[in-house]
C-alpha cells in the first residue's frame, strides 16, 4: 500500500523523508508544493531521483476539476474526480468577509434525510483528510484568491467520518498548511450525538451547526431517520452541554419545507423546546427554504410563511436569520450535481 502523503502533516512528512534516506528539508519544500495543488510530478525544485522514490511509495490523494458551474451571483460549484474516479461537490461563495468554501466530507450519505439529494444512492465511501484538504487547496487554486472559511456542509455526514474530519481540521488549520483559523470553520452534523461528545474533547474552537429542521420528533423522524436513535431531547441536551464544555455557540440550520415544518405554531414550539433544552445558551437559527429536488417532491415556503416563522422566533428572543439563497440557477442542492454526474437523478 502507497502512503498517502497529502493527509500526513509536516512532522509526519518529515519522518517519512527521512525513512527514505533524504535530508529532512525536503519535507518542507514537498509539502509547500502539496499546499499549492501539485502532484509530484510538478514539485519544481525536487530532484528526479527523489520525485521516482516519492512516486514509488506515496500518493498525492488529490481532487481533480470535472465540472465548474458558474451562477449569476457569482457562486461557483465544482464536481471533483477523486483518485478512485469517485466524485463530490464543493461551492464557493462569496461574503462580504471573504470567499467561503463548503466542502464534502463523504463520496454519498448514509443519514437518509428526506430532502437532501445527497443521499440519493446511498454512501460508497468516506473520503481520506487529503481529500477535503484538496478541495480546499483546488478550489482556492482555481479561484486565484485566499480562502477564508469552510463550512463541511457538502455532501456526507461529517461525524460519520469522525476520525477522517479531525484530521483534515487540523491539517488545514495548522500553521504550515493553509493555516485557517479554526474559528472560520463551520461543521454541520444531523445530529450524531456521541460524536458530538467527543468532539467537545478535541479542543478545536469551530462552530458546530446542528441540522436539526423540525421541532417534534414524530415531524423531525419522517425528514430525519437519524432522529430514531438521537431524538431531540438527546440531541438538543447534548447540544447543551457542547457549549457549557466549549463555550462555544452552536447555530441550528432549519430548512423550511411548505406544509410541513413552516407554520407558526411550528415555530413557537421550536422556540419552547430549544428553551427547555438548551437553558441559557445563546439561541441562534438558521432559516433554509428548501431547495427544489424533483425526486423529493418537497416545495419551499414561501417568503410571507417564512418571514412570519422568523417573525415568532424574533418575539420569542431567538435570534432568527434567513439564509441568502446562492447559485439557485445552478444544481444548488447539495448533491444534485454529482447525482447528475452519477446518473443518480
Amino acid at each position: 500500500m502507497k502512503t498517502d502523503i497529502l493527509s500526513m502533516t509536516l512532522p509526519e512528512l518529515t519522518e517519512f523523508v527521512i525513512s527514505l534516506g533524504e535530508p529532512k528539508y525536503r519535507a518542507g519544500q514537498i509539502y509547500g508544493w502539496l499546499m499549492r495543488g501539485e502532484d509530484i510530478s510538478g514539485m519544481g525544485n525536487i530532484p528526479k531521483s527523489l520525485k521516482e522514490k516519492l512516486s514509488d511509495a506515496s500518493f498525492v490523494a488529490s481532487a481533480k476539476m470535472i465540472n465548474k458551474q458558474v451562477s449569476r451571483d457569482g457562486t461557483v460549484k465544482y464536481l471533483y474526480e477523486l483518485y478512485d474516479g469517485e466524485a463530490v461537490e464543493s461551492v464557493l461563495m462569496q461574503y462580504k468577509y471573504g470567499k467561503t468554501i463548503c466542502i464534502s466530507s463523504e463520496v454519498g450519505c448514509p443519514m437518509g434525510c428526506a430532502f437532501c439529494a445527497s443521499t440519493l444512492g446511498g454512501i460508497k465511501r468516506k473520503l481520506l483528510p487529503s481529500e477535503m484538504l484538496s478541495q480546499v487547496i483546488q478550489t482556492q487554486k482555481d479561484a486565484g484568491e485566499r480562502i477564508s472559511n469552510i463550512v463541511m456542509m457538502g455532501i456526507g455526514e461529517p461525524l460519520d467520518n469522525y476520525d477522517n474530519v479531525i484530521k483534515f481540521l487540523r491539517l488545514v488549520g495548522s500553521p504550515d498548511g493553509l493555516n485557517i483559523g479554526y474559528r472560520h470553520i463551520s461543521l454541520s452534523t444531523c445530529g450524531i450525538v456521541d460524536k458530538i461528545y467527543a468532539l467537545a474533547d478535541e479542543d478545536l474552537p469551530i462552530t458546530l451547526s446542528i441540522s436539526l429542521h423540525a421541532s417534534d420528533d414524530e415531524t423531525r423522524s419522517s425528514l430525519m431517520p437519524v432522529n430514531n436513535k438521537w431524538n431531540i431531547e438527546k440531541l438538543l441536551t447534548a447540544c447543551r452541554d457542547y457549549f457549557k464544555k466549549t463555550g462555544r455557540r452552536i447555530s441550528f440550520e432549519y430548512t423550511l419545507v411548505s406544509g410541513k415544518n413552516d407554520d407558526e405554531r411550528d415555530a413557537a414550539r421550536l422556540a419552547s423546546v430549544l428553551k427547555k433544552y438548551c437553558g441559557t445558551m445563546p439561541l441562534h437559527v438558521n432559516l433554509i427554504p428548501v431547495n427544489n429536488v424533483t425526486e423529493r417532491g418537497f416545495v419551499p415556503s414561501d417568503r410571507g410563511r417564512v418571514e412570519k416563522f422568523a417573525g415568532v422566533l424574533t418575539q420569542n428572543r431567538i435570534e432568527a436569520t434567513v439564509r441568502r439563497r446562492l447559485g439557485s440557477d445552478i444544481d444548488a442542492s447539495c448533491g444534485q450535481l454529482r447525482a447528475k454526474h452519477e446518473k443518480i437523478l
